[in-house]
C-alpha cells in the first residue's frame, strides 16, 4: 500500500478554539496521519444552516496517510471524539472540533459518509484561503485550479481573517 498525500480541514468555535485545533493536529499521528504541513490559522463568519454562533477557527493541513478513504474519516472521527467533540446536535452548528477530509491525492470518491473532493472545498472560503496558503498552484482532480475557484467567488461574504500562526 502506497501513502497518498491529502489535505484536510480543521474548524473549532468552542472553548478555547486554537488549543482545539493544536489537540486535533497532535492526535492525528496516532492514527495513522503524518502532518507535512500546517496553514495559518483563520478567524471566520459561520456558514450554512446556523449562522447564530460564536465565529470559528479554522486551518488546512497536508497530511500523508496510508488509509484509505473511508478509513481516513474514521481517523478523523476518533480525532475529532479525543478532543471533545459529541456527537449529535444541529448540522453546521456550534462544535468543539471538526476535522474534515477534503482532498486525498487525486482520488475521486463517493459513498453515503464521505465525498471527495469534498462538496463544500470550492465553494468556502474559508477552505480555500488556507489550501492555497499551502499550495497555490493546487487542482481538484480533473484539474480545475482552486486560485479560480476562489476568484470566481468574488469578495463577498465568507470573511476570513488570518488569527494566526500555523499549528506546527
Amino acid at each position: 500500500m502506497s501513502a497518498d498525500t491529502g489535505y484536510l480541514g480543521l474548524g473549532s468555535n468552542v472553548g478555547d478554539r486554537r488549543t482545539n485545533l493544536l489537540a486535533a493536529v497532535k492526535a492525528l499521528p496516532a492514527h495513522g496521519v503524518e502532518l507535512l504541513a500546517s496553514s495559518s490559522v483563520y478567524d471566520t463568519e459561520p456558514v450554512g444552516l446556523v449562522l447564530d454562533q460564536p465565529d470559528f477557527l479554522n486551518a488546512c493541513l497536508r497530511i500523508r496517510t496510508e488509509h484509505e478513504p473511508l478509513e481516513l474519516l474514521d481517523a478523523c472521527k476518533a480525532v475529532e471524539r479525543e478532543v471533545g467533540r459529541v456527537a449529535g446536535g444541529p448540522r453546521h452548528g456550534p462544535r468543539v472540533i471538526d476535522v474534515d477530509v477534503l482532498l486525498l491525492g487525486d482520488r475521486r470518491f463517493d459513498s453515503e459518509r464521505l465525498v471527495l473532493p469534498h462538496r463544500e472545498v470550492s465553494s468556502r472560503r474559508f477552505v480555500l484561503v488556507p489550501l492555497l496558503e499551502l499550495d497555490p498552484e493546487l487542482t481538484l482532480p480533473g484539474g480545475r485550479r482552486l486560485a479560480d475557484e476562489l476568484r470566481a467567488l468574488g469578495s463577498d461574504g465568507q470573511d476570513v481573517r488570518r488569527a494566526g500562526p500555523p499549528l506546527r
